[in-house]
């Protein structure tokens, strides 16, 4: 009997899990018994055949070629070329004498009526799997159209089925959220976010450690804030699934991976390590320690002597952080302006709501304008794809806004800072070193250095309640050296020897309250103009 290979396809593993290969298997195994043939060898193939680079098909070529055996028997002409490069080796095979047949198809290929029947076969199976491409692109683009993520959710995401959009996974969403912003704080870089991101139990969809290009894929992936974008077309599409990030924490990772915001290991853990500007140079102050005492020092040529002892700086702003305790009278008394400014809070939000809404319908008519203008052909793809992508963005960024309701809470939240604000004094007298950083980055908005000038100002609100204890009390007494050596004994007790009357203190609150607007009037009207521009 001849040897003959048999060849059997299918277009993907799960297919290949099915009965398809079997019923293949059979038709050419009875092929072969009835006309006298040996199947010497299977070569199983769970590939498109549309696709160039099959292992098995290119094996069995090669034992063709070798000679191990007179023919090969397929079970129909797409099995073996949906590609018509791949029917120009069959062809090449047949006209080397090497025997090819087709179960299903009753074809002699070594005349010429056969080869052509054929060659027209085979062009009409490229055809199909064009057609068949196009038709998939069809949907894919339709999907994609409807906010739908066609392809497999990415990690913190689940599928919910077809036509159904990605769903936030319980067990994963948390923790690439955290993954997110421990990036955006500047301490991590791919290695050692990695190596965090494994103790708190992050793992892919197999179940592995996460690799370092992976978790940069992540980083980079605008899906995670409701924006779906395909690489290898340049094309973005706004998502119907719920974000998983707010925007502004997607930015922050952005401008980190660009190198806009050095993100760096932290190696001493120095409290007030690059938090001091040098005028002069406009470089950073590093800390350094010497023989048992913490520098921050300048290192340009042109600002030698730009040194400060850490003692120094604390007891600087430690002054500065006395002017913001108020006692429990103070505070009854800010809680009861408090609730009597709700109602005042509600219809500012109603306001700042319809103002966020406005900006959004804007940006819809926006896109949808755009959309025209490249379907008549008034600009090209990519100038299209590149301002669509910044409309979608600034839509996403508005409507984190609009989820949430600061204006609604706004006296509460003030009060939250008024309170963080009054613990502050001594929080930063009892914590340790790392916690003390806490304190002076949630107060402090600016340390800068100027030769032997040091300059500490505070953020809003904790500026205007300094200023404001200063213009009616005096500014305190500093009994403190340079070398900060010595302390008020007042700060040392955490004092405060003025208090504000009641009329003083809902002056200072609606002051407070009214420059804690989240978006005035006038920023509306300049995102307003910047939305007409993109």
């Amino acid at each position: 009997m001849k040897a003959y290979f048999g060849y059997v396809r299918v277009s993907t593993k799960r297919q290949g899990e099915g009965a398809s290969l079997p019923q293949q298997q059979t038709a050419i195994t009875e092929y072969a018994a009835k006309h006298g043939l040996e199947i010497i060898d299977w070569f199983i193939e769970k590939r498109s055949a549309a696709k160039r680079g099959r292992a098995q098909f290119a094996t069995m070529m090669d034992g063709l070629n070798a000679g191990r055996a007179q023919g090969v028997i397929i079970h129909k002409i797409d099995r073996s070329a949906r590609h018509l490069a791949d029917w120009v080796w069959v062809g090449e095979l047949i006209d080397r004498g090497i025997d090819v047949r087709f179960a299903h198809e009753n074809l002699d290929l070594t005349t010429r009526s056969g080869r052509l029947t054929g060659d027209m076969l085979a062009v009409i199976a490229a055809d199909f799997i064009r057609n068949n491409r196009d038709e998939v692109l069809k949907g894919f683009d339709g999907r994609l159209k409807q906010g739908l993520y066609p392809m497999r959710a990415p990690l913190g995401y689940f599928d919910c089925g077809k036509g159904k959009p990605k769903a936030i996974d319980p067990g994963k969403g948390p923790l690439i959220r955290q993954m997110f912003e421990l990036y955006a704080s500047g301490r991590y870089s791919h290695w050692t976010l990695r190596a965090e991101m494994k103790k708190r139990g992050l793992r892919n969809h197999a179940g592995k450690v996460l690799s370092v290009n992976s978790t940069a894929r992540i980083l980079h992936n605008p899906f995670y804030i409701g924006i779906i974008k395909i690489e290898r077309r340049g094309e973005t599409f706004q998502g119907v699934h719920p974000p998983l990030i707010k925007k502004s924490v997607f930015d922050r990772v952005q401008s980190i991976l660009l190198g806009r915001v050095p993100a760096r290991p932290i190696k001493h853990d120095f409290t007030f390590r690059r938090l001091i500007t040098c005028v002069t140079c406009g470089r950073t102050l590093y800390g350094e320690l010497q023989k048992g005492h913490v520098y921050y020092r300048c290192h340009g040529r042109e600002c030698r002597g730009t040194s400060y002892r850490e003692s120094e700086i604390e007891n600087r702003v430690r002054e500065l952080l006395h002017l913001l305790q108020f006692d429990d009278v103070e505070f009854g008394d800010l809680r009861d302006l408090g609730e009597e400014a709700n109602a005042d809070d509600a219809t500012a939000e109603e306001a700042r709501q319809a103002n966020l809404t406005r900006l959004i319908n804007l940006c819809g008519e926006r896109l949808t304008r755009l959309t025209d203008a490249f379907l008549d052909a008034a600009i090209d793809k990519a100038t299209f794809e590149e301002r669509k992508s910044k409309l979608l963005h600034e839509r996403r960024e508005l409507e984190d806004e609009l989820a949430n309701p600061d204006g609604l809470h706004k006296s509460a939240n003030l009060l939250e800072k008024l309170e963080l604000g009054s613990t502050a004094y001594l929080q930063f007298n009892s914590l340790i070193p790392a916690e003390r950083r806490d304190v002076v980055e949630s107060t402090v908005s600016n340390l800068s250095a100027e030769g032997k000038e040091l300059a500490v100002t505070l953020q809003f609100p904790f500026d205007r309640i300094a200023a404001a204890r200063n213009s009616h009390f005096g500014a305190p007494a500093r009994r403190t050296a340079r070398n900060g050596s010595k302390s008020c004994e007042n700060q040392k007790a955490g004092y405060v020897s003025s208090r504000f009357t009641r009329a003083e203190l809902k002056t200072l609150f609606d002051q407070l309250k009214q420059e804690m607007t989240c978006l005035p009037p006038a920023q509306h009207l300049q995102r307003e103009a910047h939305l007409f521009q993109l």
